[in-house]
Parts: C-alpha cells; sequence; structure tokens
C-alpha cells in the first residue's frame, strides 16, 4: 500500500513496506526522489533500523549469544502499520515480533512520522523501548536525491555545499568496514564537486558536519537540502563505478561494524540506547527548492 501527503510545495508518497519513501515531488512537477533503476539501484529510500550498514559476517553478539541481520538491519523490507494519516502528515509502526526476535532480542515499538511543512519533509523517528533492559540500536535514512534535477544539466555541475567546518573522512576497507581511522576531509570553500568516480571505492562516510548539507547547481535552480542535526554522521553514495544520476545523502547516528570484529551490541560505543520503558526521538528533514 501507499501513501500520498501534500501541501501546497509538495506531493510526497511513501509505501507501507519499509515506510519507504517513494516520491517527491514539487509544485511545478520536479520529482526530486530517485525512482529506482536496476541497472544501478533499486531502491529510493530505505529506512535504516536497528543497524546502520553492515555487520561483521552479518553477525552480532548480545549477552553472550550470536543473532544475523542483513545490511541496514530488518526494517527496509518490513511491513509497517499506518496509525494516523492527514492530508499533510502519516504515521507508520513497526512493532516486535517473533521473526525479529531471531535477529534483535528486543522489544520495542519504532514509529516514523512524515510531515510537510511549507517545502520541507520532515522524518520524525520515535524508538520505545518495551522491555527492561536497556535497548541497544541505530538508525538512519537512505533518501536517493535525482541528479540532475533539471533538463540539460549534468551530473558534474552539482556539488555539495556545506556549513563553514572540517570534516573529517571515516576510513572502509575494501569491503565496507570502518578501520578505526579518520582523515581530514578538505572541501574548496565548503563545496565538494560532484564526480561518478568520487564513489568509486563506495560512499564518502564524514564526521564533523555541523547539520546540514545542499546539492545544487549553480546552472539550474533546483537543490535539496538535508537537515539533521542530531546525527553525528553523514553519508554520501551512488552504485561505485557507475554513472549513476543520483546521490544518497544518508543521515546516521552510528558506524557499521570494524573489519574483522563480530561487534557486541552492548560495547559498540556509538550505538544509540534506550533504558528499559524509555523512548528516543530524532528528526531528519529535506528541503527541496
Amino acid at each position: 500500500m501507499q501513501i500520498d501527503l501534500r501541501n501546497d510545495h509538495l506531493q510526497v508518497r511513501i509505501a507501507t513496506k519499509g515506510a519507504q519513501l517513494m516520491s517527491i515531488r514539487g509544485a511545478d512537477g520536479t520529482e526530486y526522489l530517485w525512482q529506482g533503476d536496476p541497472n544501478y539501484w533499486c531502491d529510493r529510500s530505505p529506512t535504516i533500523f536497528p543497524y546502520v550498514a553492515r555487520l561483521t559476517g552479518g553477525n552480532y553478539t548480545y549477552q553472550g549469544k550470536t543473532y544475523s541481520m542483513p545490511i541496514h538491519g530488518f526494517a527496509p523490507t518490513a511491513e509497517f502499520s499506518l496509525l494516523h494519516q492527514q492530508s499533510d502528515s502519516a504515521t507508520f509502526l513497526l512493532e516486535d515480533n517473533e521473526e525479529f526476535y531471531a535477529m534483535y532480542p528486543f522489544r520495542f515499538r519504532f514509529l516514523i512520522r512524515y510531515y510537510l511543512q511549507e517545502n520541507i519533509l520532515h522524518v520524525e523517528e520515535t524508538v520505545e523501548n518495551r522491555g527492561d533492559e536497556p535497548m541497544y540500536f541505530a538508525l538512519g535514512g537512505h533518501p536517493g536525491i535525482n541528479i540532475p534535477l533539471e533538463k540539460g544539466l549534468r551530473f558534474e555541475e552539482y556539488y555539495l555545499h556545506f556549513p563553514e567546518c572540517r570534516p573529517r573522512r571515516v576510513e572502509f576497507t575494501p569491503d565496507c568496514f570502518i578501520t578505526g581511522r579518520e582523515h581530514p576531509f578538505p572541501l574548496q570553500e565548503n563545496k565538494l564537486p560532484l564526480r561518478h568516480d568520487l564513489f568509486d571505492d563506495d560512499a564518502i562516510v564524514l564526521k564533523g558536519v555541523p547539520g546540514s548539507v545542499t546539492v545544487r547547481s549553480d546552472a539550474g535552480t533546483h537543490g535539496v537540502t538535508l537537515l539533521a542535526p542530531d546525527q553525528p554522521i553523514y553519508g554520501f553514495w551512488h552504485m561505485p563505478r557507475t554513472d549513476a544520476p543520483y546521490l544518497c545523502m544518508e543521515p546516521w547516528s552510528s558506524l557499521p561494524s570494524r573489519t574483522n570484529v563480530v561487534e557486541d551490541l552492548e560495547q559498540q560505543p556509538d550505538l544509540l540506547h534506550v533504558e528499559g520503558g524509555g523512548t528516543y526521538v530524532t528528526t531528519w528533514s529535506l528541503q527541496c527548492f
């Protein structure tokens, strides 16, 4: 099932499977969201929960027991329930069940509320721990943005514009696990000009970005700003070694596993956690212009 939201600026479509964004269309007809293409990447904007990216061997441990979970957790392929819907907002719910217990031994409610505010789409995520023990998890967004956004422009005419900052790039192994090292990532007047070969070694993952980043072209009028002030990590990606006409702008709460380490959820230092009976709420947003 798919749900439509709209206001005077945006029309948004969301699927109950994965609570995944399927379309973000402007009032002039501009489609901001990548529409999926098996030649490059079939998804559009997967929901990341309860782990970001890869686990070593697909496994982790918790209280001495080993569990297996797919990349980005089980949320991307799970069927969410529609809790509430208005013309410009909708709330989706995912709850623990026997299938999830085999992968993730916590009692939880995970809610995603999408709502429109003029030309901004907000994504509010709520994690409720329904158990007595601390619950460990990670969250992230994975929206693919069409690049170019206008006819007659090329991917290489776009750039990422950052606030004043000195970001650090998280080092990954060739098989996409972290090494534990970080390196300065210099920008050109707070800009990163886009080229397809930037992603030949997979994602560019940065720390030290203060809350927002914009993709745009000086030759066009449309762009997108990702606002994610709560998230300490920003990932940028398209399918490696291709000329894919999109860019994923990904807010992450945490990093994937370390290389050759099967992570213990209670020990991985950057994971979020909520005490028994507690709640965690965060919001990231896409401003489309």
